[in-house]
């Protein structure tokens, strides 16, 4: 379930350099009776932010879950002065304030069927990018035809692909691959989070936020290749990939979400 928040005109802040920018989102059901994945993209004057989040759908309430998180990270960018002073300090306290809001609404639940979420959320001001995640949903930072950065899922099958112990092609197959080691709510210690530095922007920069329901189907080639600046609107372009994704996936095919921005420069 997408959403899109603009900025109304109050919230806009004369400080900072006005983004140029193209950016889409969008979420697929796939073969699942319901959609527990949650995105969106909310673009003001100096800043944007991009918001992937997967309910996990073993656990009561993930759609509860990816929705809360959602909503605790776009109202903390409409209620921060934009451009944000802090950005990576702005990414650690707010996915805090999710996990908590994710935990208390779970409390009452046994811990193994408390509602649970990963999400990947990317910042961009003043030509830099800042980006964060929990879990398996991802961050990408595209240049030209190949992928310049993406994190790391906080799984086993991440450490093994690390190691060196299984390849790329066989994560795509792996039986442990839908197993994550950190996610917003269920145990209130504060999980694992991933937050990068500061990542200048080149033109034609593309940043995306997915969940596994995306990536899951495609290499990192796949995805770098199909998003070439110039190849038609960015909108278009996202919707044939992830339709590629939900046919390969095909009767097991997840919820296939995401978000993407492309940076053309700062006025």
């Amino acid at each position: 379930m997408a959403e899109c928040y603009k900025s109304p005109p109050s919230l806009a802040n004369d400080e900072g350099r006005r983004l140029r920018i193209d950016y889409a989102d969008l979420s697929l059901i796939g073969a699942r009776e319901d959609n527990q994945d949650r995105v969106a993209t909310a673009v003001a004057e100096h800043a944007a932010m991009l918001v992937a989040v997967d309910g996990m759908g073993g656990h009561a309430d993930g759609e509860r879950a990816a929705e809360t998180t959602l909503k605790v990270l776009i109202e903390a960018f409409w209620h921060t002065p934009l451009p944000l002073f802090d950005p990576i300090g702005f990414l650690h306290l707010t996915l805090g304030r999710a996990h908590d809001e994710v935990v208390r609404m779970g409390a009452p639940l046994p811990l193994e069927n408390r509602p649970r979420a990963t999400c990947a959320v990317c910042l961009v001001q003043g030509g830099s990018a800042y980006w964060a995640h929990i879990g398996d949903s991802r961050v990408y930072h595209l240049r030209g035809a190949g992928v310049a950065e993406r994190t790391r899922d906080h799984s086993h099958v991440e450490f093994l692909l690390r190691e060196g112990v299984i390849t790329a092609e066989q994560v795509l197959n792996h039986p442990m691959r839908n197993f994550v080691e950190s996610c917003v709510g269920g145990d209130p210690m504060l999980p694992e989070m991933s937050i990068s530095g500061r990542r200048v922007l080149a033109p034609n920069d593309l940043l995306l936020v997915c969940t596994d329901g995306f990536w899951g189907n495609l290499t990192d080639d796949d995805i770098a290749r199909s998003l070439p600046a110039g190849a038609g609107t960015l909108r278009d372009e996202l919707g044939k990939l992830a339709q590629r994704a939900v046919l390969i996936g095909g009767a097991t095919s997840d919820n296939t979400t995401v978000a993407a921005l492309r940076w053309m420069g700062a006025q």
